[in-house]
Parts: C-alpha cells; structure tokens; sequence
C-alpha cells in the first residue's frame, strides 16, 4: 500500500490530502507496514482509557534511556564524582523528554517516521550520509547491549565473557516469536521487564539508603561539569547513553501503530496522548539512571572507591559494601533485562532506519544477525587483546560515539516539526521551537568541545 493511500480503521475519517504533507514518492511504503495502524483505539469513553490505548511506544523508546550504555557511564560518573553529574542525568533526560515529543508529533502529524522524512526532503547523497550515522549510532548501541547481557549472563551464570557476547546472536528469535504475536505483546514483554528493572534498583537505592541533601543537591548544575575534561568525557557519554539518535526515528515510526483516525482532530488528540504516555514513561527513565549513579555514588564514592567503573566491579562490590548479600544479585537481574529489552528497540530501528532511508526489506532475522555480528566482532576481538577491562572501556566509548551522531538525527528532527509548509496545524509553536533548537545547539557545543580536548589533548 502506497503512502498516498489512506489506511482504513473503523474510526476513520476520510480527508482531501493536503498540501503541507511530506511529498508522494513512488514505492513508499507505511511506516512499519502491517503493524502500522494495527492497534484498536477507543473513539470515546474517559479520557484514561483513551490513554490506555496509547500506552506502549513511550515505553518501548524509554528502553533505550536505561541500557547497558547508560549503566558504565552512570557507575563511573556516581564513583569519580558523587553526585555532580545527577545535574547532566537530568538535563539529558529533560532534553530528552523534549525531542521524544517532536518525534512523536512528527510521525502522527505527517505520516512519516524520521528516516522517511529524511529521505523525502534531503538530496540523495545528504540523505545517504544520515543514514551511515544512523546505523553507526544503532551499532554502538548493540555494542552496548552485546556488552551488557554478555556480563550479566556471565555474573548470573558463569558464562565466560567471549561465549555470553556470541550467545547474544540468539535473541533474533525471541524477537521474531514477539513480531508474530503483533505489536501488543512487543509492548508487553517490555513492559514486564522494565517493571523488573525498577523494582531490582527501587530495593538497591533502599538498602543504600543516599543522604537526601546530597541528591538534591547533585540536581543543581556545577561550572565542574564542563571545566573538568574527565567529567566532560562522561557527561557527553550520559547524554549520548540517555538521549539516543535512533530512538527518534524508532518513536516516529511506532507511535503510527495505533489506528487513530487519520484526519486532523484525530491526529490532535494522537499527538497528545502519545506525548503524555512518552513522557510518563520516560520520568520512569529518570529514576532509573539517577537510582544508579546515586548508589555508585553513596556506596562506591562515599567510602573513596573512585575507581569503579566496570560493572563486573560494581557487582562484586555491592553487597560487601551494603551488607546484604541480594544486593549483587538485584543488580545482575536488571542487568539483563535491560539487555534483553533493548534487543528488541534495536531490532525495530534498524528496520526502520533501512526501509526509511532506502526502502530496502530484507527478512528480520538476517538484519538483526547482521547488526549483531557487527557488534559481536569488536566485543570478542577487544576481550582477546585486553582482557575484560577493555569492554569496559569500550562500552563506554560506545555512548560517547552515540552522542556524536545526536546532532544527525536531531538537527533534521527540529527542522521538520518548525516547518509548517511540512507540519501544517501541527507546526510547533514559537516558544517550543526555541527549545527545541536551544538543546540542538547545546548537544553540537557538546560534541565540539569534546572533539577540542580529544584532539588537543586537554
């Protein structure tokens, strides 16, 4: 079904096609094909149920705020620095809150996900190029994600480190399985372990038991931030762990698997109840990177092991310094949950990256053995020649590169939700459009001094 085809719901209402939409091209395709409006919506009753319909993608793109990415950088921030770095941890998660909303509003409003509207506006070899940084950045998070379950199966179980990474390539098919039960039980399975990784870090940060003052404090940004090199370095690697370039295109794209009815009030009232479930889901988010850089930092900091930065160290750390032998355990599970659940995010992006950008459909299971065999290859070779200590290190290089491809994503993002000859009535208004751009500018100036001191060697 072409682009230029209306999708039929039983709620939807038939409209003229208008002229501030995305530009037809041949052979364009839904976004995510059959799944796209594929998920019943209610088209009255209380505002909550309505809600409950909508409920869903902000989890699913929540996932890739709380992976295995963000758990090396937020450990080795809590142990160098306290709390300062709580300040970054919730600047990222603010911005990203921000531009989860923009990606949210541009795939309803236009019918495009990110990687389509790139494709649509930018010239071919401009649009070719968005695409390399795009798979560059879903490869550093499968870096990430190969790293992070390949340490909980092996804290877990005892797997050795090189078989966990290969035993990775596995979860395609827990990932087709998913598909095949439709978009509802993707959701779902989600759903269920992020409860899992919440409740494991509700207990961790109880059993802790942080100064309250220090935390709060540790919110409010400090000129150490930025002045310190070694604190900057970790700082970029949280926004780049938090705020991740292919979950825009990933939220674009799955907020269009709810059958909302496809003329501008429904688009209106879509737009708002998927803002509120992303937002929602994403203060979920929060909690969860704070809650790991507040133990590292009122268990490792506090007692002046400022060099824990692996999170093999932090497991055996935890529960001699607690007192409490579950402590360990608790972190290991969520662990690999996180693992798990941000198999399934990457799986959906790189999906919709490639048949965004190029239209190329390839069967599931041979993308994702692709993707996976491409990180899979650093984290054995780096584990050979280094040892274990070495994935740690580049497990956090992996958000750093992450944070590098932001600007990619995010400066076309902005552009398009500003445009209203593209977003029609759904254009963003002046004081968000300032924002907006505000956290564009703050993730390049970011990235330029990061570039600045890497090469100057400050």
């Amino acid at each position: 079904m072409a682009f230029n085809e209306q999708v039929t719901t039983p709620e939807t209402v038939a409209e003229p096609r208008a002229s501030w939409r995305f530009d037809d091209a041949t052979g364009a395709q839904p976004s995510l094909g059959r799944m796209n409006a594929s998920v019943p919506v209610r088209a009255g009753g209380s505002w909550l149920r309505r809600l409950l319909a909508f409920i869903g993608p902000g989890y699913m793109v929540s996932v890739g705020y709380m992976d295995p990415g963000n758990w090396a950088t937020d450990i080795a921030g809590g142990a160098q620095f306290g709390y300062t770095l709580l300040a970054v941890i919730l600047l990222s998660n603010l911005m990203a809150i921000v531009l989860q909303a923009l990606a949210a509003r541009l795939g309803i409003a236009t019918g495009r996900d990110l990687a389509q509207a790139c494709r649509d506006h930018y010239p071919r070899p401009v649009s070719l190029l968005l695409w390399i940084a795009c798979e560059a950045a879903i490869i550093a998070c499968d870096l990430a994600e190969v790293i992070g379950t390949a340490i909980a199966l092996k804290l877990l179980f005892g797997i050795p480190l090189v078989l966990g990474a290969t035993i990775t390539a596995l979860d395609v098919f827990l990932i087709l399985l998913l598909m095949r039960r439709g978009f509802r039980a993707l959701e779902a399975f989600v759903i269920a372990l992020l409860a899992v990784i919440f409740v494991c870090f509700g207990v961790q940060i109880a059993l802790a038991a942080p100064p309250i003052q220090a935390i709060l404090g540790g919110f409010l940004p400090t000129a150490e931030i930025v002045t310190n090199p070694a604190a900057l370095y970790i700082a970029i690697g949280i926004i780049g762990a938090t705020v991740m370039p292919h979950n825009l295109y990933l939220h674009s794209s799955i907020v269009q698997t709810r059958a909302y009815p496809r003329d501008e009030a429904g688009r209106r009232g879509a737009i708002r109840f998927a803002v509120t479930d992303s937002t929602i889901a994403l203060m979920l988010a929060l909690f969860v990177n704070a809650a790991i850089l507040i133990m590292a930092a009122s268990v490792f900091h506090a007692q002046g092991r400022t060099d824990v930065q692996e999170i093999e160290q932090a497991y055996e750390l935890l529960s001699p310094l607690l007192g409490a032998g579950i402590a360990s355990t608790l972190f290991a599970v969520a662990l690999l949950a996180s693992g798990l659940n941000s198999t399934v995010t990457a799986t959906l992006a790189g999906q919709i990256v490639m048949e965004g950008f190029l239209r190329l459909r390839i069967p599931d299971w041979a993308r994702r053995l692709i993707t996976r065999g491409i990180a899979i290859v650093p984290v054995v070779g780096v584990t050979a020649l280094y040892g274990e200590q070495g994935t740690a290190r580049l497990l956090v290089l992996s958000q750093v590169v992450l944070s590098m491809q932001l600007p990619f994503a995010v400066i076309p993002l902005v552009g398009f939700v500003s445009n209203k000859g593209k977003m029609g009535p759904h254009v963003i208004p002046g004081w968000l459009k300032v924002l907006a751009w505000a956290i564009a500018t703050i993730i390049v100036a970011l990235n330029v001094k990061l570039l600045f001191d890497t090469i100057t060697g400050a």
